[in-house]
């Protein structure tokens, strides 16, 4: 479900720069007549994430409002199979919290401190609509809440101060801006 090789780079998607007001708003779950656009869009997903770089990446983030989100934070000495998550939804959390600084694909450059639950279980269905329950901790359970906030409409400076979210929202419209002026 993740062979990205014959992806082209017209398949890569565009990822969408917040404010956006897609990236703001709760993403529909999928039903079952969504199945086909699912299968289609999860491998383009991958591409599109591994491109950027990222490690996970959520259908908002590429303008479609679905509940689907993919995840990969394969590491050297651990390695994990790539995740796919349709209809994600955290079942239980740990009350130990963990620190941990974040990053996301709709906010290049911009990273920040956040605090999740260190151990969370999810369920969810995998591509081919089977469901599955899994326990993650680590990078793996920081990366999966950020994926499914963004499927309820939450950046990851919505969990910081106000102070800090707007210091960081100035610098991406800065840096955005920039980046317009530099094209024209």
């Amino acid at each position: 479900m993740t062979d990205t090789a014959n992806i082209s780079a017209a398949d890569l998607m565009p990822i969408l720069i917040a404010p956006h007001p897609v990236l703001k708003a709760k993403a529909r779950p999928v039903i079952t007549s969504d199945n086909e656009l699912v299968r289609s869009l999860i491998p383009r997903m991958f591409a599109t994430m591994y491109k950027a770089p990222g490690i996970g990446l959520a259908a908002p983030q590429i303008g479609l409002s679905l509940r689907v989100a993919v995840v990969d934070v394969s590491e050297a000495e651990k390695p994990l199979a790539p995740l796919v998550m349709v209809n994600p939804e955290v079942v239980a959390a740990s009350s130990e919290l963990r620190v941990h600084e974040e990053g996301c694909l709709s906010l290049p450059n911009q990273f920040a401190d956040v605090t999740r639950p260190s151990i969370i279980k999810v369920r969810f269905e995998d591509a081919s609509g089977m469901k599955c329950e899994i326990e993650a901790d680590g990078l793996l359970a920081t990366c999966i809440q950020h994926e499914i906030d963004h499927l309820n409409g939450v950046l990851f400076v919505d969990h910081i101060s106000a102070l800090k979210r707007n210091i960081i929202m100035r610098k991406l419209a800065k840096e955005q801006r920039t980046k317009a002026e530099a094209r024209s």
